[in-house]
């Protein structure tokens, strides 16, 4: 099967993802003289989806919700755009950058494949970060830790990731061989849809590559230096995968930043939270206050120092980031009363004349 959705031919709904959580939000008026579609592609210009109907190219226009790849659409016979369906699900970060701005990454993912490789980019304290975002969308995650063949402790770091958490699954894999990648294929049958992350150069197309039998995305070398993968994949977009599910790749995300993930961080880190209910005192800040039930499991080893480091590092980021988007939603949103207040004001004004 190709990897890429051959949109000339009709594509049944449920094989693009369609679930009854969006059937639900459907009027009788819908089933009369509209169509649905979801976004498989997003340019700068326009969304590209795809439906029943073959390929639709959806202008981006202002009036729009802000929309990502995954996201469900009803549209019009005219293929003019009605409305957004509610997500399942709605991946999101702090824009790279200085300026702060929500960026969304993806939407309605069944399961995430969160990458990263055990050579010299082997990083817990960045797959807790992942495993934050992951967490606060409320989709199931999977740890794929890739380059097996290229690392001599693979059980020992495998047992480092299974420490995070004892219900988090685990797989490593080659990500050149079909065979060690085959124990990723049961996550993505018919109408599931499976998304990748992972910072740049932990082996993501080369893992997508193999899943799909195919080159649906380019791969670059192993920089000797520093045994990091060069940056290779540059846009959000869906490919169906040999087992009828569809595959979600996002870019190599340098600058992943939480915001609004207060609930995901706390998931992620549940260990730490209940050992805080246990100091003394409730507005404990786990340094030198008496009978912290933090400082003590520190000292007996019970949590470890890089993990609650970490944790306090994504709580701080996540309520900066948070905050500020709240401000600027609220600025944005006095902004536009202040708008319509000027142009009403305008109209008015000439009408008086």
């Amino acid at each position: 099967m190709s990897s890429k959705l051959d949109l000339t031919q009709p594509i049944p709904l449920n094989q693009l993802g369609w679930q009854p959580h969006y059937q639900q939000q459907l009027t009788l008026d819908d089933y009369e003289d509209r169509q649905f579609a979801r976004i498989i592609a997003h340019h700068r210009s326009e969304y590209l989806l795809a439906s029943e109907s073959g390929e639709i190219k959806l202008a981006i226009h202002n009036d729009q919700p802000k929309m990502t790849v995954g996201d469900w659409v009803v549209l019009d016979n005219e293929q003019r755009f009605v409305r957004l369906l509610e997500r399942r699900s709605l991946f999101s970060r702090k824009a790279a950058g200085s300026k702060v701005e929500e960026q969304y990454i993806s939407s309605n993912i069944d399961t995430v494949f969160i990458v990263c490789s055990l050579n010299n980019d082997f990083n817990l304290s960045r797959i807790e970060r992942y495993l934050a975002l992951t967490n606060e969308a409320e989709v199931e995650a999977v740890i794929v830790l890739t380059k097996a063949d290229l690392c001599d402790d693979v059980e020992n770091k495998r047992q480092q990731v299974q420490a995070l958490d004892p219900m988090l699954m685990i797989e490593t894999v080659n990500s050149l061989d079909n065979g060690s990648v085959a124990v990723l294929r049961s996550w993505c049958g018919m109408g599931k849809t499976v998304a990748f992350m992972g910072s740049s150069g932990v082996g993501k197309s080369t893992l997508v590559n193999t899943l799909m039998e195919s080159t649906a995305q380019a791969t670059g070398g192993i920089r000797e230096d520093d045994s990091k993968g060069r940056h290779t994949t540059t846009s959000r977009s869906m490919h169906i995968i040999p087992e009828g599910g569809l595959l979600l790749d996002t870019p190599g995300m340098r600058e992943l930043q939480l915001a609004d993930c207060a609930d995901g961080v706390s998931e992620t880190f549940s260990d730490i939270e209940i050992i805080a209910e246990m100091c003394r005192f409730s507005d404990c800040q786990h340094g030198s206050e008496p009978g912290c039930a933090i400082q003590a499991a520190l000292a007996n080893g019970e949590i470890e120092e890089r993990r609650f480091n970490n944790y306090q590092k994504l709580l701080r980021e996540q309520a900066r980031n948070g905050a500020t988007l709240a401000e600027q939603r609220a600025n944005n949103k006095q902004l536009s009363k202040m708008y319509r207040t000027v142009q009403s004001g305008s109209r008015q004004r000439k009408k008086g004349y």
